[in-house]
């Protein structure tokens, strides 16, 4: 449907809620502050609508303007993630554009694997949902439970996995060198 379409058929629109309303050109005209032959014109099709038109119009009938100018229903606000899954790890994408900061929900099987340290740019956050997560950092050799989180420089030597006693199911966010992610706690009251 093109743009000259959507507005031919605002004009009708207009009739059709201000008769199912019981209103009339006058009375609207009281309420809106735009002049009889004005709205006559518009419900015609004679006249353009604007913004200026249409939002004391929408105001008026107490409706949302995606009514009067028939916008399309909001699609389906769901994040539908195809998973991956790459050496028996699955991943969900959370985030869509390339490059920047990217996101991914994993979900890592019970196994025990001998960690196997790499190094890359970067930097990373983990956050984990359920399950431990072994992580091996540098010197660190650490488990992080459910609700724990850890971040780091991606040019420290790392890996991060299952501590073999079952799966574990966490957040990465991964950014380019720099962009770093925060978690503000409050300080505790002694």
């Amino acid at each position: 449907m093109t743009t000259d379409d959507v507005l031919a058929e605002v004009g009708p629109r207009l009739r059709r809620i201000r008769k199912a309303r019981g209103a009339t050109l006058a009375v609207l005209s009281e309420t809106t502050g735009i002049s009889v032959s004005t709205l006559s014109r518009l419900e015609s099709g004679l006249r353009k609508p604007s913004l200026e038109l249409l939002l004391p119009i929408a105001r008026a009938h107490q409706v949302p303007l995606d009514e009067l100018v028939g916008a399309p229903p909001v699609g389906d606000p769901r994040v539908r993630a195809k998973p991956l899954v790459r050496d028996g790890r699955t991943f969900w994408p959370l985030t869509r554009q390339p490059g920047g900061l990217q996101a991914f929900k994993v979900l890592e099987p019970r196994r025990s694997k001998e960690p196997d340290l790499r190094t890359h740019e970067g930097y990373e956050w983990l956050y984990v949902l359920s399950g431990r997560l072994r992580l091996v950092l540098g010197q660190h050799d650490v488990v992080l439970g459910s609700g724990e989180a850890a971040e780091f420089d991606t040019r420290v030597p790392h890996w991060f996995g299952s501590t073999g006693e079952g799966p574990v199911e966490f957040l990465s966010l991964f950014g380019p060198q720099g962009e770093r992610m925060h978690v503000k706690a409050r300080p505790s009251k002694a």
